[in-house]
């Protein structure tokens, strides 16, 4: 069946699958699918944020990504391969690129009472205390609206509506705060510098609240890049490589990336933050028997999502 090439990205209420009639919640999976196997992104609303959480988050990741950087690399843990505190300015880099991605992030893990042993302890600036709270809040109501967005995807791929639950609820998930910092001398920089290089995403999904710029594109598949755009009260959930694996490349991990602005505009600052849903290390990435037949045969080695993100770690820059 040919690729539908959509000009922007279909949106959803998470509403019709959580609290709808059977057919709703029937078209909502329908509706998913359709978008994943497709484009791989949608936008979604009824996802449980609310907006004074939202503004509250963006307000205190810009207090901190204000510091002083000789502050802000007070929390840098370079043997944490980046899994937690603040990482660096282009530190980053995307698979297959040598330059890093002109960006500097905070990572935020599972809150204390869902932490496991192989899992290092979040770390919070003390010059920002409120981002603790904001951003704690946050990572369990994006951990709950992820479950549900794997709930509908279960369904679509014939799977039990609770196969990803026990997978992801305690899952190595990362809220990922992001400043695209200023360039006051677009001159200086690499001439294939750019504020996020085209890659995929490493994890199962990804959940994006509203950045704050333009910037977010995405590749079509007949090699067309398209903007994407949400509604302010709306996020954006895409297809990550790990689900792209397990489901045989049945839904799409599209590559994506965050374009430099205009010259003119090089010297203002961009902030997005994603939740990054990432299972446990165990979960057996192997593709699924429902997704492999004469037509698509089993196209990837079995690994566990463990050390797919190790693999990934090391592409990307974050461990030696």
């Amino acid at each position: 069946m040919a690729d539908i090439l959509y000009d922007e990205i279909p949106s959803l209420d998470l509403a019709d699958f959580t609290n709808g009639t059977k057919e709703q919640k029937d078209a909502f999976v329908k509706a998913l699918g359709k978008a994943y196997t497709n484009i791989g992104f949608v936008s979604i609303k009824n996802h449980g944020l609310s907006d004074d959480l939202t503004e509250n988050l963006y307000q205190s990741v810009e207090r901190f990504f204000r510091l002083p950087d000789n502050v802000k690399l007070a929390y840098e843990k370079k043997e944490l391969a980046g899994q937690r505190g603040y990482i660096s300015k282009g530190r980053e880099k995307a698979k297959g690129r040598n330059t890093g991605d002109l960006k500097e992030f905070f990572h935020v893990g599972q809150p204390p009472e869902k932490q496991r042993s192989d899992y290092p302890e979040n770390i919070w600036p003390t010059e920002v205390p409120e981002l603790e709270k904001y951003a704690s809040e946050a990572f369990l109501t994006l951990l709950h609206a992820g479950i549900e967005m794997l709930r509908a995807i279960a369904l679509y791929l014939d799977l039990p509506e609770n196969y990803f639950d026990d997978r992801v609820e305690d899952g190595n998930s990362i809220l990922r705060p992001i400043h695209y910092f200023p360039i006051e001398d677009p001159d200086a920089i690499p001439p294939d510098a750019v504020r996020a290089a085209e890659h995929g995403d490493i994890n199962l999904i990804t959940l994006l609240m509203g950045a704050s710029a333009d910037g977010l594109q995405v590749l079509r598949r007949d090699g067309k890049w398209i903007p994407i755009t949400a509604l302010p009260d709306q996020i954006v959930v895409n297809v990550g490589d790990m689900l792209e694996r397990h489901t045989n490349g049945k839904l799409k991990s599209t590559i994506h990336r965050v374009v430099n602005p205009p010259r003119e505009l090089m010297h203002t600052s961009r902030f997005s933050i994603p939740f990054f849903m990432h299972p446990v290390s165990e979960m057996d990435l192997t593709c699924l028997k429902g997704c492999i037949d004469a037509e698509y045969p089993k196209a990837f080695e079995d690994i566990s999502a463990g050390d797919f993100l190790d693999e990934r770690l090391r592409e990307i820059g974050l461990k030696a």
